[in-house]
């Protein structure tokens, strides 16, 4: 049996030779294939793949990467389509996009430039061109889900997180693998592929233990929304909690009317969490409250530091004046080395690690959940 089928027969059960004891049950020949805006992150999660394949089956046994090429063609009329080159009939096929990609967001080379509506198009393309390649099973893998604040009606409106749910199913997707959505309604969109929402908190906490002092912390919920994913953090880190109550003006984008402060952050250096940054007012604001209300160093952490318009230089700001000390984000929307030596108020953590034990356990039948927890 080719060891690209990724399956044990019993003679090499045996832990002699590198290979684990323990039978598996694999979906067939793992292949990750990315999109352009996707192929950072590819990368970084093919490389931790690897080194799993490599402990799982042996090097002797296991020497070729998961990784598969594909080209994605922007035509003139800014029309795309993707073509994979090559073979992955019957394979247990991964695609990777980031859907928000500042590296190719703000390229000077309009021509160059890829929208999140470009890079949604180009992601429906690869996932038909694996449909039409024959894979067996098509898994996409976006750290970030597009258009995920749109999931309710508040006028006559789309309800354009649901949307992507069926543009997705329509092109192919069997699952979908996304990091902390930002409207838990989402995963109900779905209903023939399957969708897992992982969490970033794994990787986020350990880096807060390993570099900050956690004896004067509070954990703050930068609204009310937020308050469970905000006691996640505290009682895994042994905090104190704290809640901002904003009240949203909906007639203006990201516009709030009125914040108030439940619970006490005097004398405390303080943590705010929350699942993304995008134009980051709203948040530096939550800051200049807290600082009111007697809060010493404040520092921010979030799963998607999307830092949309004119974020990093309003960031870079509050730094300056003493309202933030620092930003913790993680590589699911990855700014670049520059980026990180430009702007030595950012720590970025990786989640790869995290997607790559995901999509292993998926390829051997195992349990995601058990990971998770």
């Amino acid at each position: 049996m080719s060891t690209g089928q990724l399956r044990l027969d019993p003679e090499h059960q045996r832990g002699n030779s590198g290979v684990r004891k323990k039978t598996r049950r694999s979906r067939g020949r793992m292949s990750i294939l990315a999109c352009t805006s996707g192929s950072g992150f590819a990368d970084r999660l093919v490389k931790h793949l690897d080194d799993l394949l490599n402990e799982q089956y042996g090097h002797q046994r296991w020497e070729d990467t998961c990784r598969r090429s594909a080209k994605e063609i922007f035509f003139s009329n800014h029309e795309v389509k993707t073509v994979i080159t090559e073979n992955i009939r019957g394979d247990d096929v991964y695609i990777v996009q980031c859907m928000d990609d500042p590296l190719t967001r703000d390229l000077a080379d309009p021509d160059q430039r890829r929208s999140i509506n470009d890079n949604l198009m180009a992601l429906c393309t690869a996932i038909d061109a694996a449909y039409n390649a024959d894979a067996q099973t098509i898994t996409v893998i976006i750290p970030q889900y597009p258009y995920a604040r749109q999931e309710r009606k508040k006028e006559r409106e789309s309800i354009t997180a649901r949307q992507i749910a069926m543009f997705l199913e329509a092109s192919g997707a069997d699952r979908v693998i996304t990091l902390d959505i930002h409207a838990e309604p989402v995963e109900g969109f779905f209903r023939s592929a399957h969708f897992e929402n992982i969490h970033a908190s794994g990787p986020i906490t350990k880096h807060i233990k390993q570099h900050y002092d956690l004896s004067n912390l509070t954990l703050v919920a930068p609204d009310v929304g937020s308050v469970q994913r905000a006691r996640h953090y505290s009682l895994t880190l042994g905090t104190d909690l704290a809640i901002v109550d904003k009240q949203r003006d909906y007639s203006r984008p990201s516009s709030i009317e009125s914040v108030r402060l439940i619970g006490s952050v005097k004398d405390r250096n303080v943590l705010i969490i929350d699942d993304m940054i995008a134009t980051g007012g709203t948040i530096i604001n939550a800051t200049k409250l807290l600082k009111e209300n007697g809060a010493q160093d404040i520092y921010l952490a979030c799963s998607m530091p999307y830092f949309n318009g004119a974020a990093v230089e309003k960031l870079d700001k509050a730094v300056r004046e003493g309202y933030i000390k620092k930003v913790i984000g993680t590589d699911a929307v990855f700014h670049g080395e520059d980026f990180l030596k430009e702007n030595p108020w950012y720590d970025e953590v990786s989640v790869a690690k995290l997607f790559a034990d995901v999509v292993f356990r998926i390829n051997q039948r195992e349990s995601v959940s058990e990971l998770l927890k």
